[in-house]
């Protein structure tokens, strides 16, 4: 007998910015296995005219549904992961989240949770730009963790948070410290900044123990995440220097490959825990 032929992938993209059209690209590209994609957009999202031609494009759940993915990415940000992560889950879908800052919000996250536990949903998290995440859940329920991240980015990447400070970005000469907090509030203080933060709160300690500082730095020469980890069971530090996203100097390039590779995972035969 021959080989029966690969089923399509089925593939739904929430968003088309600049990390989801990277995505929807890659994911189309004859060099990956066949994938059926499609958009998912607000109604009257102006994002639409920018979707290529033959990339079927959804406004609600009701086309979502019809559409049947195996697997949802949302990369439109924390708007969507209210509204558009929530819809999916009810529906018994698998949602793979870029934008994992919104959940610092303990009500969405629980409401998150629960429906996707009364609907057969599941909630993944990807990990973005950073690294360790195994190590750090490893360790996450050791009696003397202490667990610190610093975000060490450019001038570019903070523009309108040092001209909020009466800061001109391009004059800053040295290291400004913008935030030292938790997790939690650096989530919701950088919302567009500090997935990271997020990420490791939820594979470490949670958000209130997990210690955070953001320091604007001219030396730097991409947006590095550092990340120390200390208990009984040992020690940990690890330095990630990501380039900018040539579109948001805010996001790392390495996100969109991230979410590539959580992806090709989730449907691989064989699974890296």
């Amino acid at each position: 007998m021959g080989r029966r032929p690969m089923k399509p992938r089925r593939v739904a993209v929430i968003g088309f910015g600049a990390i989801a059209g990277e995505l929807v690209e890659t994911l189309r590209s004859p060099h990956e296995p066949e994938y059926e994609v499609l958009v998912w957009l607000r109604p009257g999202s102006p994002s639409r005219e920018r979707v290529p031609a033959g990339v079927a494009v959804a406004e609600s759940a009701t086309e979502l549904s019809a559409f049947a993915p195996d697997l949802v990415v949302e990369a439109a940000g924390h708007g969507a992961v209210r509204e558009q992560v929530s819809e999916a889950l009810a529906l018994g879908l698998p949602v793979l989240v870029s934008s994992i800052g919104a959940l610092h919000d303990q009500a969405l996250m629980s409401r998150l949770v629960e429906t996707a536990k009364a609907h057969g949903g599941r909630l993944l998290l990807a990990s973005g730009a950073l690294g360790a995440l195994d190590y750090v859940r490893a360790v996450r329920s050791a009696r003397e963790l202490e667990l610190t991240y610093e975000s060490r980015k450019p001038p570019a990447a903070w523009a309108k948070e040092l001209e909020a400070l009466g800061q001109d970005p391009q004059a800053v000469a040295a290291p400004l410290t913008l935030f030292e907090g938790t997790a939690r509030e650096a989530a919701a203080a950088y919302p567009q900044n500090l997935n990271v933060a997020a990420a490791l709160a939820l594979a470490g300690p949670g958000f209130e123990a997990t210690r955070v500082s953001v320091v604007c730095d001219p030396e730097a020469r991409g947006n590095t995440h550092v990340v120390k980890a200390q208990s009984e069971f040992g020690t940990m530090q690890v330095a990630i220097a990501n380039r900018p996203s040539p579109t948001n100097p805010k996001s790392s390039w390495i996100v969109g490959r991230s979410l590539l590779a959580a992806i090709d995972q989730y449907f691989s035969p064989v699974m890296m825990l």
